[in-house]
């Protein structure tokens, strides 16, 4: 398929409310597949469409060896969301700057997968911080709008971006 220019701080589509999708259709699935190429290009562990320009309610994620592998939602909502982590984020859009973000330890979300059928994930940790960063994107919210310490004792870090 193709790799996407992951749009940058300051692009005004990172600050726009993604729209819901009204179904999963080829093109949807084109764009969770560009979405997951231009992810793994990038080095990331999860990527919202709103970071390649497209404002529509799409997310991708991989948290690498220990989790469940890639997942891709169409109209991720969060619907439970208890306990707190408090620990180091990052972005493909703000590169080479981190900060600490306090969220919820252990999340379950809904969507719809790139078949367009229900799917229900229960997570916690690396996987429950990813989802919620990346529906935070759908929202035109950045981590660093959370970040309660930046990393590297100012705005660069050597942690992975995420």
């Amino acid at each position: 398929m193709a790799i996407k220019i992951i749009r940058k701080e300051g692009d005004p589509a990172l600050r726009e409310v993604a729209k819901p999708v009204p179904e999963v259709t080829s093109n949807i699935q084109k764009l969770l597949t560009d979405m997951t190429e231009t992810m793994y290009e990038n080095q990331g562990i999860g990527l919202a469409a709103n970071q390649i320009g497209i404002l529509k309610r799409c997310i991708v994620a991989d948290v690498g060896e220990g989790g469940p592998g890639l997942i891709q939602l169409v109209n991720p909502v969060v619907v439970h969301a208890e306990g707190e982590q408090f620990g180091p984020e990052g972005c493909l859009s703000i590169p080479g700057v981190t900060g600490d973000v306090l969220r919820a330890a252990r999340v379950t979300v809904k969507g719809l997968n790139r078949d367009g059928e229900e799917v229900e994930i229960k997570t916690e940790g690396l996987l429950a911080r990813c989802l919620l960063h990346e529906i935070d994107h759908l929202n035109g919210v950045l981590f660093t709008d959370h970040v309660r310490r930046m990393g590297g004792g100012g705005s660069k870090s050597t942690l992975p971006r995420r």
